[in-house]
């Protein structure tokens, strides 16, 4: 919806003004995804027509490409980096590709492709990358292989594979390169923190971003009823996260319980606060723009307007930073 009222589809502002240029794209089809994850709105088996399914709980209007990209070419100068998402389809790859090549030849912004694994090889991947594709992302979502089978395996149209989504991972990392692959991690889909911050480390060894998403249910989902995470424990990630990608933090860095709950950082205060202070950690991860600066700032993909914000798509005021350290409570995990 961001991206439509960006492009001038919709009209529409957002609740505080920033600027925005990461335009967010999602390939439709009307018999839909064809995989089936207890917690997407977009799920095969969730009820009702697929026309009336809402993926992150927001509206995508349904536009033809070659106005798209139109559109694209006329508003360039505003745009920071483009995503193309794929959906589970046969049609997916093919259709990925002529798009790509369309945008690429008319708009000059960085090019992203959020993967379907099920759809993909090696061979695709790298086709991808002769067309000009710049990153990919995969999401993982489920941060574990046991959380993985559970919601996007065994279920009722499911027959996603973990080990499928590392082979992509890994050839991804292999023909991108550094720094150009990130995987999608869900906080709130019963994990442990200790599983969050082994497989943060274990990213950032291999130079592939993390990207945080927080878990906001889907009505009529499986996982409609699953609450989200306490803003206490998602601002801590958020702090975790940025101290294992930038700032060198292992595994012995983090002290948890006999559940994996986050007990402590091994960190001096005055380093952490001048970190929050930055506001960087709760910034949303995107796709950078052409020179690093944020790109995809995805605004609202984890909360409504009304509610607090979870990530913030500009770097957060004073004001903000304050109640960011009320939520976050840094006294009771300061070592």
């Amino acid at each position: 919806m961001a991206s439509a009222i960006a492009l001038r589809f919709r009209s529409g502002r957002f609740s505080r003004d920033f600027d925005f240029g990461g335009i967010n794209l999602l390939l439709n089809y009307s018999d839909g995804c064809q995989s089936d994850c207890g917690y997407c709105g977009l799920a095969r088996t969730r009820p009702g027509a697929y026309d009336d399914k809402s993926f992150i709980r927001v509206e995508w209007p349904l536009v033809r490409t070659d106005e798209l990209v139109e559109r694209m070419a006329e508003f360039e100068s505003s745009m920071t980096r483009l995503c193309i998402s794929m959906v589970t389809h046969g049609h997916a790859y093919r259709d990925t590709c002529d798009i790509t090549e369309r945008i690429v030849k008319a708009v000059r912004a960085p090019l992203s492709i959020l993967a379907a694994p099920p759809t993909l090889n090696r061979e695709r991947l790298e086709r991808f990358k002769e067309l000009g594709v710049d990153m990919i992302g995969i999401g993982l979502d489920a941060v574990t292989e046991e959380l993985f089978r559970s919601l996007r395996t065994d279920v009722p149209a499911g027959g996603l594979k973990w080990e499928k989504y590392w082979e992509v991972i890994t050839d991804s990392r292999e023909i991108f390169g550094p720094w150009k692959v990130n995987v999608h991690t869900l906080v709130g889909l019963g994990e442990a923190d200790e599983d969050l911050v082994r497989l943060f480390v274990q990213l950032r060894e291999q130079e592939i971003f993390s990207y945080l998403f927080c878990f906001n249910p889907e009505p009529d989902s499986r996982m409609a009823e699953h609450p989200k995470s306490p803003i206490q424990r998602w601002r801590r990630v958020q702090l975790a996260k940025h101290l294992i990608e930038t700032e060198g933090y292992g595994l012995d860095g983090f002290r948890f319980d006999d559940e994996g709950n986050l007990l402590s950082i091994d960190a001096d205060r005055a380093t952490v606060d001048a970190i929050v202070d930055t506001g960087i950690p709760f910034v949303t991860n995107g796709c950078p723009g052409e020179n690093g600066e944020p790109g995809c700032t995805r605004p609202y993909g984890s909360y409504r307007p009304a509610e607090p914000f979870r990530d913030y798509p500009f770097v957060p005021t004073a004001d903000d930073l304050v109640e960011i350290r009320q939520q976050m409570r840094l006294d009771e995990v300061l070592s």
